[in-house]
């Protein structure tokens, strides 16, 4: 049965990455047809985002009122929902309407399924966890590439992955009852590391981590929403290549948490957030210098290496940092920050570039990194400091 569960929450986890890489893929085409600048992906962006930090800090008392298995479902039924409509929208306003109920659906699923498994399993399955979302937004750029290449429509795209999500949503319900099986609070049977003296690490470790979170995912949203448009602007990509290139990225992603969760077996998680942070840097640099349009894959795909083991590894040590009994409360925090990241970051440099250049990607990319780098360290050398 906990394998059955595992499985479950692995396909949620890919329905929830499918749609986060689809509009930084099909936006360079979608622009056109609805006749609205380049830079407004950014507002679709943040509404997304925004529904999502509102979803995140209401996490808690969702989980606990209704429980994983039904916030779950009902989460990614509005997913669905918000897709197909999206695949039928016409105009720029409908897709920020839907992008509202979008947000809030992957903002649920994403606290809750974290918080379960953080309860429930092992910590190297939280790497796994995280690839499966990976796998979906490695998918999402292809299934819209090859709806593109064939024959122009990114509303089918839209639409195919919306009834991927239905199918979910029907596996979802049959399944409903068996998740009270497993469904509690975390951290009710434990107190351990809950002490004063770690309440105190808490506090003084607190503002690093969530801006380390929030330098996190401003990267990889800025990455995916306006990395095929640099690609198309900067480097003389067509669309639909740009559209696979950057799914590049996404895999890199995919196979450095396939690999990371073997590797928290024997190394501890500031250590692989380090080496996260090394290849980030390596893939920053590719982009910077002028070289063949090829090149972009290699550091497109490095950048996705090296993000890789950051976020699972910073979640992972979240019951050291906080305790495990205000784990899930602080949790929600960390992942409100990180949207705040997603929500304002590809707006505000969708803005810059449109009146500067989209050429300031990697240069952005490198400023973030070395914030998130300090952030880090600050966190790690407090924690020496209590220990």
């Amino acid at each position: 049965m906990t394998t059955f569960f595992l499985v479950i929450i692995y396909l949620a986890f890919i329905s929830l990455g499918l749609p986060d890489s689809l509009l930084g893929s099909a936006w360079p085409i979608m622009h056109l047809e609805l006749n609205v600048p380049l830079s407004f992906a950014g507002i679709i962006s943040m509404v997304v985002s925004g529904g999502t930090i509102v979803s995140s800090l209401s996490s808690g008392f969702l989980l606990s009122r209704f429980g994983t298995g039904k916030v779950t479902f009902v989460s990614v039924l509005m997913t669905a929902v918000a897709l197909l409509g999206f695949s039928l929208s016409s105009s720029f306003l409908w897709l920020c309407v839907l992008a509202i109920p979008l947000g809030l659906g992957a903002g649920a699923v994403d606290s809750g399924l974290n918080s379960f498994v953080a309860a429930h399993y092992k910590a190297q399955h939280m790497s796994w966890l995280h690839c499966f979302w990976g796998v979906g937004a490695t998918c999402g750029p292809i299934i819209m590439s090859a709806w593109i290449a064939r024959n122009g429509q990114w509303r089918n795209g839209y639409f195919t992955v919306s009834m991927i999500q239905f199918a979910l949503v029907a596996v979802l319900l049959f399944t409903l009852s068996l998740w009270k099986r497993f469904d509690r609070p975390v951290g009710l049977d434990s107190d351990k590391g809950d002490s004063p003296e770690l309440q105190v690490k808490a506090r003084a470790s607190l503002f690093p981590v969530l801006f380390s979170f929030l330098c996190y995912c401003s990267i990889e949203s800025t990455t995916g929403i306006w990395g095929a448009s640099y690609l198309v602007s900067l480097r003389g990509v067509e669309a639909s290549t740009a559209a696979r290139w950057i799914s590049m990225f996404y895999l890199g992603i995919t196979i450095g948490r396939l690999i990371s969760g073997f590797i928290t077996i024997k190394m501890s998680s500031p250590r692989m957030i380090r080496f996260g942070q090394l290849s980030c840097a390596i893939g920053v640099v590719i982009l910077m210098l002028p070289l063949p349009a090829q090149s972009a894959i290699a550091g497109l795909l490095f950048i996705g290496l090296g993000l890789a083991p950051i976020f699972p590894g910073m979640l992972h040590e979240t019951p050291v940092r906080f305790g495990a009994l205000h784990a899930q409360k602080n949790m929600g925090y960390q992942m409100a920050s990180a949207y705040v990241g997603s929500t304002f970051m590809p707006p505000i440099f969708g803005f810059v570039a449109s009146h500067i250049s989209m050429a300031l990607l990697p240069f952005l990319q490198m400023a973030l990194l070395l914030v998130m780098a300090c952030c880090c360290e600050t966190t790690n050398r407090q924690m020496r400091r209590e220990k």
